[in-house]
C-alpha cells in the first residue's frame, strides 16, 4: 500500500477505524466512504456520521 491519503482511505474501506478531530473528539466506526476532500462517513451500528475532512487530524485501524 501506497503512502498517498485516498489510497490509504480506499485500502481502510469496510474496516473499523478511528477518527480524531482538532476539537479533540474521537469517532470510531465502519469506514463506508470519502471522496477526494477526505469528507467521510463513518458508521457505528445504526448511527451515520459524517465528518468534514478539514477536521480530521488523524485515522487509524
Amino acid at each position: 500500500m501506497s503512502g498517498r491519503p485516498l489510497d490509504v482511505l480506499e485500502a481502510s474501506l469496510e474496516e473499523e477505524v478511528t477518527v480524531q478531530l482538532k476539537g479533540g473528539e474521537m469517532y470510531s466506526g465502519t469506514l463506508t466512504g470519502y471522496d477526494q476532500h477526505m469528507n467521510l462517513v463513518i458508521e457505528d451500528g445504526e448511527d451515520t456520521t459524517i465528518i468534514r475532512g478539514d477536521n480530521v487530524v488523524s485515522i487509524s485501524p
